[in-house]
């Protein structure tokens, strides 16, 4: 009877606040969604199809193509691979000149002082702003659109690293140089998890300039493939379902990698926690 009572006591117990959360934001997910079919349906506007009509399309464009491919379509190859690979390459020399250029900068007083008011300057620079510059430099091409990605999403890093590392506990630097720790010693142990957490910070911004850029450089003439391309091709056949679903496609790209971003950070804060001085 006791045991019986246990167990009906933990079926009604309420749910872990993580997964009440998790509920909470499918649900309102689930009910616009469900709104915005009822209200397209009942005004039957081209201009706002149904998200099932957006979904139906967005498959049958790029992800109903052959088992042997991941289900990827001769459109997803041209057009969706080449966009995601410009934008992982950016980001990645992002966040790696980021990081090294921010700790160099945050560990020294005089190199921060110096460098502070160029970084906040370029920093305040609007990125599209600067694509023309890299169309002179670069000509149209890849080259063009990871060089404004890189530049534009680099700034992010940088500053909250070189804050992260400037802001690491000075008694914990002077345990590190009471147990003659050495520079890369300091470096691991240290500065890195002390700065984790603002480090992700810049990342996580980092990588919506990446994906708003890498959209933006491929709308640009002389484009040739990509999703931006998909866009302005759609637009000028006036394929608003094209177009819809393109944009489906890139809000959910930003919250996929919003989201394996934020489990890494997860994973890597909590270990470099673990691990400092």
């Amino acid at each position: 009877m006791n045991q019986s009572r246990a167990a009906l006591r933990r079926t009604l117990a309420p749910a872990p606040a993580p997964v009440r959360h998790a509920l909470l934001r499918w649900t309102v997910l689930v009910l616009a969604v469900a709104v915005w079919q009822l209200v397209a349906r009942t005004h039957g506007s081209v201009y706002f199809p149904p998200p099932a009509e957006i979904a139906r399309h967005a498959r049958d464009l790029w992800f109903s193509g052959p088992v042997r491919h991941g289900f990827l379509t001769d459109a997803a190859v041209a057009d969706v691979l080449p966009s995601l690979g410009r934008m992982a390459a950016g980001f990645a020399l992002a966040a790696v000149a980021g990081i090294a250029l921010g700790v160099a900068v945050g560990r020294s007083r005089r190199a921060y002082a110096l460098c502070n008011p160029v970084l906040q300057f370029a920093r305040s620079v609007p990125p599209p702003a600067l694509v023309p510059v890299f169309v002179v430099i670069f000509d149209f091409g890849t080259p063009m659109q990871i060089a404004s990605i890189v530049f534009s999403a680099v700034w992010p890093v940088l500053i909250n690293t070189a804050e992260g590392a400037r802001n690491t506990d000075p008694l914990r630097l002077e345990v590190a140089a009471v147990l003659r720790l050495t520079p890369a010693e300091r470096l691991r142990f240290l500065i890195l998890p002390s700065a984790l957490p603002r480090i992700f910070a810049g990342l996580r911004l980092s990588l919506s300039l990446s994906l708003i850029l890498m959209v933006f450089s491929e709308l640009l003439p002389g484009t040739a493939n990509g999703i931006g391309f998909t866009l302005t091709d759609a637009q000028s056949r006036s394929d608003l379902l094209t177009v819809w679903a393109a944009l489906a496609l890139l809000g959910a790209f930003g919250y996929l990698l919003n989201t394996g971003l934020l489990a890494v950070e997860r994973r890597l804060v909590g270990k470099g926690r673990a691990t400092t001085v």
